[in-house]
């Protein structure tokens, strides 16, 4: 019998796991162990105002929730001269990271950076001077695209020598999708983002480490850029968005999908059967027989409106469907 860590590692290479990963916080199970820097992220949740390390202000409703940056450091370009930016070999950002090792023994252990490019470009800037600053300030843009790499650059170096060979994964978040294509267009995409995500992918790799993205959205058309430069899982919430046959057809056996039950039309609306449904189709269209797919729900059911009920019917079907486990190849 294969540990956590290495179901989670032969899926992710292709090699053959012997049962399906799980990254299912909500009901107690995991092959993971996550190992975070302090990274403030969205902040305390009880509070309803929060700033994060590169001074973004965030804003929650009285419902529980993340949060949205509602308050943007570099929204006028003249904020930029008395800007203090965040300094990634502060010692406070990795005081008790060793404590956190704690219990992973067997587990395949994760690090991350959250809003990795895209979304810290745009939580310091705002989201639409953003995208027009891509058009008409390029080089500003540009630089503070590079500032943001730098930082994550180094976040990776510090963190890889002070746990060498500890760490299995790198994940980050970037949203990059809407309902129906990616926020830019796919040539802008490669000219701009991709060399600068190959900087970040690279460094990961010198770590030893393989590379978990989260996007939201449609991002068909920048799946196969991520790929050509390493990402190796992509974390999918709403695969219905994307086509799951089409998805399926085009990378299945490429890339590693890290997925469950659409989050949005799925979960929230439909009922058992129509869960088990997806399940089957999830595992048949984007796993393959040497692996390829990780059961991983490790989002606030509530915020979205999903009973913890249905959360159990998609752990019992893609358990009970589990193709690896049960030799289905």
């Amino acid at each position: 019998m294969q540990s956590s860590k290495e179901v989670v590692v032969n899926a992710v290479e292709f090699k053959g796991p012997d049962r399906l990963p799980l990254q299912f916080q909500s009901l107690g199970y995991t092959d993971f162990h996550h190992v975070r820097w302090n990274q403030i992220g969205t902040g305390d949740h009880s509070k309803k105002r929060t700033y994060d390390e590169w001074g973004c202000g965030w804003t929650r409703t009285e419902k529980d929730n993340m949060g949205q940056v509602t308050e943007h450091p570099l929204l006028d370009w003249s904020y930029a001269d008395k800007y203090q930016w965040p300094d990634p070999d502060n010692p406070a950002f990795y005081e008790g990271m060793e404590e956190r090792f704690e219990g992973s023994d067997g587990k395949y252990v994760t690090t991350s950076i959250f809003m990795l490019l895209f979304e810290r470009m745009h939580a310091l800037r705002g989201f639409e001077n953003t995208l027009v600053d891509l058009y008409l300030e390029r080089e500003k843009i540009e630089k503070l695209a590079d500032r943001i790499v730098e930082f994550d650059i180094q976040i990776i170096r510090n963190i890889s020598s002070r746990f060498p060979g500890c760490i299995d994964g790198f994940d980050f978040t970037d949203d990059w999708g809407t309902e129906l294509s990616t926020f830019i267009s796919v040539e802008m995409w490669r000219e701009f983002f991709k060399p600068r995500y190959k900087k970040i992918f690279d460094e990961c790799k010198k770590a030893g480490w393989h590379i978990w993205m989260h996007s939201c959205g449609k991002i068909n058309d920048i799946i196969p850029e991520l790929i050509d430069i390493g990402l190796e899982v992509v974390n999918i919430q709403q695969p219905t968005v994307l086509g799951i046959e089409e998805i399926g057809s085009k990378f299945a056996g490429k890339i590693c999908f890290s997925s469950l039950c659409d989050i949005q039309k799925t979960l929230p609306f439909k009922g058992e059967k129509e869960i088990r449904e997806e399940a089957e189709l999830l595992l048949k269209c984007w796993g393959t027989e040497k692996g390829g797919f990780v059961l991983s729900d490790y989002g606030d059911g509530a915020a979205i409106g999903v009973p913890i009920e249905k959360k159990k019917w998609m752990f019992k079907a893609f358990t009970e469907l589990d193709p690896w486990k049960h030799k289905r190849w």
